[in-house]
């Protein structure tokens, strides 16, 4: 019988295999919209890809990083844009319903 102890605990990071699953990821974060799920999983990208090398192609502190990504963190705007550079990605806005965009 497997104990709940023996479980290995689920890390998102583990499946982010390639450019298209981090965006996905990280886009269904934005998508939702709450601040600590975006955050978690810029953590969960910048993991898969390896914290020192997102670090430094970021140009930011690895302590830092993991600060602003950890269970307290609030990582600013300007870091979350470098992030998002060092992971390959851009950040994008789009309207929630077009008919909307129209109607504005």
């Amino acid at each position: 019988m497997v104990k709940v102890s023996d479980l290995k605990e689920y890390d998102p990071a583990d499946f982010l295999e390639t450019a298209e699953d981090r965006a996905s990821f990280i886009t269904a974060a934005f998508e939702d919209g709450d601040p600590v799920i975006i955050r978690k999983a810029l953590g969960a990208v910048a993991r898969s890809i390896g914290m020192k090398d997102i670090a430094e192609a970021a140009n930011l502190n690895r302590e830092s990083l993991y600060r602003s990504l950890g269970e307290n963190g609030n990582p600013e705007l300007a870091t979350i844009l470098k992030l998002m550079k060092a992971m390959g990605l851009t950040l994008a806005a789009n309207p929630p319903d077009q008919t909307l965009a129209k109607a504005g």
